[in-house]
């Protein structure tokens, strides 16, 4: 009988896949103890991707306990002996349905692995939308502590807010406003509320303007 390795291994499996690719049964056109042997050699089913291997594997299944009862064989892995041939010479399409059971098998693989592809994909996240906004902080006047204003406004804390850079800019007769930088997640952060936020500060702060809004 064929050696195919380490069955355990991809490559034995692979072996015997190839081999059965246009075969029916390890040692001739029965089944018999060489595929019982084969059969427990694998101890599982073969993957989905060795499908010969697997219809093979789920046919010589189905005996069960009858197994015990599959004839010695040839001890000649795909050659019959001349006694089978003059039986075989009677059925009618005898490899067309391995063919058709085959192709069925086959077909049941691909299908598995469209509907698997199909849901990892649906269930693949996209990217969150997100949005990089520059606000525009203004004190009441040049005598508010800027930077317990910039202080206060990043105690401000929000699911899907993170706070970036900052810096003063001049707006005339002393005073300086507060450029500040942030990110949010459009889903869970409004610019409207978090300005409101912001302008609760009423002790520094008298307005809040958007300078800049970009999508990320």
């Amino acid at each position: 009988m064929t050696n195919f390795g380490d069955l355990k291994s991809n490559s034995g499996v692979k072996a015997l896949n190839d081999f059965l690719a246009d075969r029916s049964y390890v040692d001739g056109y029965v089944a018999t103890q060489g595929d019982v042997t084969v059969f427990t050699g694998l101890g599982k089913a073969p993957a989905g991707s060795f499908a010969h291997a697997l219809r093979w594997y789920n046919h010589i299944a189905s005996y069960g306990a009858e197994k015990s009862k599959f004839p010695a064989g040839s001890g000649k892995v795909g050659t019959p002996t001349k006694m089978e041939v003059d039986e075989d010479d009677d059925d009618v399409d005898l490899f067309g349905s391995d063919d058709e059971e085959e192709d069925a098998e086959a077909a049941r693989v691909r299908e598995e692995r469209l509907k698997a592809y199909a849901e990892k994909k649906a269930n693949k996240p996209g990217p969150i939308p997100r949005s990089q906004i520059m606000l525009d902080v203004k004190p009441w006047d040049d005598e508010t502590d800027m930077k317990a204003l910039e202080a206060s406004v990043r105690t401000i804390e929000m699911d899907g807010l993170r706070w970036g850079a900052s810096k003063l800019n001049p707006v005339g007769f002393g005073i300086q406003k507060l450029s500040i930088l942030c990110t949010v997640e459009d889903a869970k952060v409004s610019v409207d509320d978090l300005s409101e936020k912001i302008e609760e500060f009423e002790d520094y702060v008298q307005s809040v303007d958007v300078a800049a809004f970009n999508k990320v």
